[in-house]
């Protein structure tokens, strides 16, 4: 999601990595929060907001995985969807959460560091990405790249309800990502769409229990175009989680 602050007065507070590897690392993320108040990777939400809104009830129950400091859940709070729950691996980010939706009146928004029991209809995660910082050739990657996603993955399939979707927003074009999300374990659909200007970014949406038989697996190739980027795309830290820079034909 892109942010509305600076990209580069986020670098300047020294929040940004040296490399993109240090994203895997847990103490990097609570030295980040700790220092930062707010950032969306790939665009705030009233980018996608045309995109989501079909897919909620006033009474769907939705997962924030990995929420970081986003504010993702106080705009779906604010368009009448109540029944959240927002989780972090970081303690820096859940407790800052934490405070911040509780000055605002959202007490009712569940935020914690822990795995999750319950059942939702619906589940965002704006993260995948950095799984994929060490993941070699994005057309085969690394096996401990494979084990780490698909881990999330079945994760995911797991406590979303009887016909919940599940939404990825990722710079990961499909040729990439739906060998990854059409894994046999998996019982859901595949939709991509794009939103941004100039720039696309990509929202899958997987409804679970409806795969087709025709939804092609892993092994298989696709062909959709590469995406070019604008040079203010360039500039942002979240180009660090593009993982086919050299696929660009620029």
């Amino acid at each position: 999601m892109g942010t509305d602050q600076n990209p580069k007065s986020a670098q300047n507070e020294n929040v940004a990595p040296a490399t993109a590897l240090a994203y895997l690392d847990p103490k990097y993320w609570d030295e980040r929060f700790s220092k930062e108040e707010h950032y969306e990777w790939f665009k705030d939400y009233s980018h996608f907001r045309h995109l989501i809104l079909p897919l909620l009830k006033p009474d769907s129950s939705v997962l924030e995985l990995g929420s970081g400091n986003s504010k993702l859940s106080e705009e779906l709070y604010n368009d009448g969807i109540t029944d959240i729950t927002c989780i972090d691996l970081s303690a820096v980010a859940v407790e800052k959460m934490q405070r911040r939706l509780r000055l605002k009146g959202m007490k009712d928004v569940g935020i914690c560091i822990c795995c999750i029991n319950s059942s939702f209809l619906l589940l965002f995660i704006t993260w995948k990405d950095v799984l994929f910082v060490d993941g070699g050739d994005p057309w085969n990657p690394q096996p401990s790249t494979r084990a780490k996603v698909t881990a999330v993955l079945e994760g995911v399939h797991r406590v979303l309800k009887k016909d919940g979707i599940f939404v990825s927003i990722t710079f990961g074009q499909p040729h990439f990502r739906r060998p990854l999300f059409n894994a046999p374990e998996f019982t859901w659909s595949f939709e991509c769409s794009t939103f941004g200007d100039g720039f696309h970014y990509f929202l899958y949406t997987l409804c679970k229990g409806r795969r087709l038989p025709s939804d092609k697996g892993e092994g298989e190739r696709f062909d959709e175009p590469s995406v070019c980027l604008l040079q203010d795309e360039l500039e942002g830290e979240d180009y660090m989680f593009r993982t086919d820079v050299d696929e660009l034909n620029c």
